[in-house]
């Protein structure tokens, strides 16, 4: 199909293709939330009991084994760090297509042992499997998608992705709802199903991919400039195919396949840093600094779950029942937040090109961090005052509201999309597998934690997230230049200054990039001599 589509038209395939996979994402990780909560799951899996509640509640599951549940939801993220860092050496050496293709029958594979399974060491060992082919996804998705975007929509290219991430939760949320009603809510298929339909979007991922076009600048990576050209002047062209204006945007076309030519040959002079440890480390790298865009990148992966998220879905039906609501009442506010959050998503694909990805993360902070603070303040109240539930809940739940609408629309998405252009293409796969072990550190060490912090010391728990959010404003300001608008070639400018700071990156990118205009050199003579201008001062200085 994709040799019969070019411009937009190409694009949106393309986009809703990706779609699939990260819905396929979000389906994945919202499932469980409703699995646990299965009385046939509890049984089968020995994780405590059910009663019944009346008509109004049905059954509803107790849990006498918290450790063990935490562990089969947090087991996944050991599987995506172990997928994620496959992915990356093989993205790098097959291709985005295919590595791809090896994902998804790791995710099918595991889904079907995860439907099938009869107790927790079976659950335990599926729940791997299923993480190792999502780590294959999430590292190499985001980089396909970025690969073939241009420069100035790529954020709302990948952030759109991430709306149908979050419609992927809100659809295993509705459907285990749903799903509760079915008998008197002890059926297995409560729980069996939810985890099979994840087969679905799957397939249809498999099945669209015959159609896409690998990543052009992989295939100029690996000598087949040609069929890179072909891919480009499609994706560059016009829906109508008006001659005078494809031949000026395949001109363009050519100049960046020029451009990606250089970087190819600048980085294969850096072939030393592609490996996982050489990466780590910055061994072999050069002034492109790998090592700075590794930390960089696991780090905001990391600090996307410190920033709240992980707690306040654990808390959110807690502030609800707490409230006053019955627990269909929670589990429908519940459900409304995720159609909220799911909502907010679009505004960051509105604005995430436009005001740029440290923008977003500033005042995503600052609002977020109000809104936790609050919403722990209102919690508190709540306890202290059950006479006013209606009141101080209400309040503690609008918080909630607005901290997930707030995230929804800054820190969902940029983490993702910042790790996809910050790497050179010879290791870009492998730079966003790094991100994808920074999300799975970050993610595994919240599941088992939150439920810790929580039990001993209760709403104050939002205060140190709501906290965080604001320590991250420095950090950003300080350490994360901005990509919004820059090409993929153009990184390896932004990152080849010595200082890590970004003041000092932003006047050595500005200065790079004047000397380029000025002489009419490409990027690969520009940063071999700006290490060997930065080499002289240093000899010269040694001298004196």
């Amino acid at each position: 199909m994709s040799n019969f589509l070019s411009g937009r038209r190409l694009y949106r395939w393309i986009n809703f293709s990706a779609g699939l996979a990260i819905f396929f994402f979000g389906y994945d990780q919202g499932m469980m939330g409703g699995v646990n909560t299965s009385p046939d799951y509890v049984r089968v899996m020995g994780l405590g009991t059910s009663s019944y509640e009346g008509p109004s509640e049905g059954y509803v599951v107790n849990i006498t084994e918290p450790t063990k549940q935490g562990g089969i939801v947090s087991i996944y993220y050991f599987g995506t760090l172990i997928g994620c860092v496959l992915a990356g050496s093989l993205g790098d050496r097959m291709g985005r297509i295919k590595t791809m293709y090896i994902g998804c029958l790791w995710i099918m594979f595991g889904a079907a042992l995860q439907c099938s399974a009869q107790n927790i060491a079976w659950m335990l060992c599926a729940r791997v499997i299923n993480g190792i082919g999502t780590g294959f996804l999430n590292a190499i998705v985001p980089v396909w998608s970025a690969e073939v975007a241009t420069h100035t929509s790529r954020g709302a290219f990948i952030s759109l992705e991430f709306t149908l991430n979050i419609l992927g939760v809100v659809v295993a949320y509705w459907l285990e709802f749903g799903l509760g009603f079915v008998g008197d809510g002890r059926s297995q298929v409560r729980w069996r199903f939810p985890i099979a339909f994840q087969i679905i979007p799957v397939i249809m991922f498999m099945v669209s991919l015959l159609w896409m076009p690998e990543s052009p600048r992989y295939l100029a990576k690996i000598g087949r400039v040609e069929d890179a050209r072909k891919i480009l002047h499609r994706l560059r062209s016009t829906d109508d195919h008006d001659n005078s204006s494809d031949e000026k945007l395949h001109h363009v076309a050519d100049q960046e396949l020029n451009d990606i030519l250089q970087v190819i040959s600048l980085e294969k002079k850096h072939a030393k840093m592609n490996n996982y440890w050489n990466m780590f480390w910055g061994i072999g790298s050069g002034d492109l600094h790998i090592a700075r865009r590794v930390q960089l990148s696991i780090w905001l992966q990391i600090v996307q779950e410190w920033v709240g998220i992980a707690a306040i879905t654990v808390y959110a039906p807690t502030i609800f029942a707490e409230a006053g609501y019955g627990a269909r009442k929670a589990q429908w506010l519940s459900g409304l937040n995720d159609v909220t959050y799911m909502i907010a998503t679009l505004w960051n694909v509105l604005l995430i090109d436009k005001w740029g990805r440290r923008v977003g993360l500033w005042w995503g902070a600052i609002g977020q961090g109000i809104a936790l603070i609050l919403a722990g303040a209102f919690a508190r109240l709540l306890k202290d005052n059950p006479e006013k539930a209606a009141q101080y809940g209400g309040a503690a739940a609008f918080f909630v509201f607005l901290y997930t609408a707030i995230f929804g629309a800054t820190w969902l998405a940029i983490p993702w999309v910042y790790p996809t252009e910050i790497y050179p293409l010879e290791v870009r796969a492998k730079g966003n597998a790094w991100g994808v072990v920074g999300w799975s550190i970050g993610n595994g060490w919240l599941t088992l934690l939150n439920p810790i912090m929580f039990n001993k010391i209760g709403e104050n728990t939002l205060h140190i997230f709501g906290a965080v959010n604001f320590l991250t404003i420095p950090m950003v300001w300080a350490l994360y230049p901005e990509t919004a608008n820059r090409t993929l070639e153009e990184m390896d400018l932004l990152f080849a200054s010595k200082s890590p700071f970004v003041w000092a990156e932003e006047k050595n990118f500005r200065r790079l990039k004047a000397e380029m205009e000025a002489s009419g050199k490409g990027i690969e003579e520009v940063v071999e001599g700006a290490e060997v201008t930065e080499v002289l001062n240093e000899d010269l200085d040694a001298k004196a």
